[in-house]
């Protein structure tokens, strides 16, 4: 229940937010189509949140319905069981178990986080699409985990990689979030670096 009051809250708040960018830009006037135009990267965002925290909250949901907490399972055996497999843990710290109990503060960071996001998404151009991917995939995953931290007080956490501190879908969907910003900037950086290259050689040429 609380998982469905959430994600109607948060993507009601994302749509609406589009919404109203859009009536600001182009007034009362403003045709059906461009409406749409103008609201489909909220759209777009609230989707990706929906997927993500439905995604981190059933499969928590799982391990906690099907593995006591400390407990491990795997669907392979011998070697191949010690690199990967579900470990039912819990987390009162950040994501991979840094900064343990500290619940609160971490809520209100998650919180700070939500907004901060919403509010950029609404500056980004309209073509930086993989910007708003990366945007997506970090608000799913910061609003999941608050999920946890508000119900229990703490954050599920299940998948176990041996070379990794044990982590969950949510915190999976942030850094790849995260990967993709750097992905992107490098991307920018290295176009206005041929550019500058090409206004370069184009003075020395002339």
């Amino acid at each position: 229940m609380l998982l469905r009051v959430s994600l109607h809250l948060v993507c009601t708040c994302i749509t609406m937010c589009g919404v109203t960018m859009g009536g600001h830009r182009n007034g009362a006037s403003t045709s059906r189509a461009r409406w749409v135009k103008d609201s489909l990267p909220f759209l777009v965002l609230a989707g990706i949140v929906a997927v993500v925290v439905s995604l981190d909250q059933l499969s928590k949901a799982w391990v906690v319905a099907w593995l006591p907490e400390g407990h491990w399972w795997s669907p392979w055996s011998g070697e191949a069981a010690e690199i990967f497999r579900i470990t039912h843990i819990t987390n009162s710290g950040a994501a991979f178990g840094l900064f343990p109990n500290q619940g609160s503060f971490f809520i209100l960071i998650a919180i700070i986080v939500v907004i901060a996001i919403v509010l950029y998404y609404r500056r980004l151009p309209a073509e930086d699409w993989l910007i708003r991917v990366s945007l997506g995939l970090q608000l799913g995953g910061a609003i999941g985990n608050l999920i946890d931290r508000l119900r229990f007080g703490y954050v599920i956490d299940f998948i176990d990689i041996s070379f990794w501190p044990v982590f969950n879908l949510a915190d999976a969907s942030i850094t790849v979030g995260v990967l993709l910003i750097i992905y992107q900037l490098w991307r920018m950086e290295r176009a206005k670096a041929q550019s500058e290259r090409a206004r370069v050689d184009e003075e020395v040429r002339s």
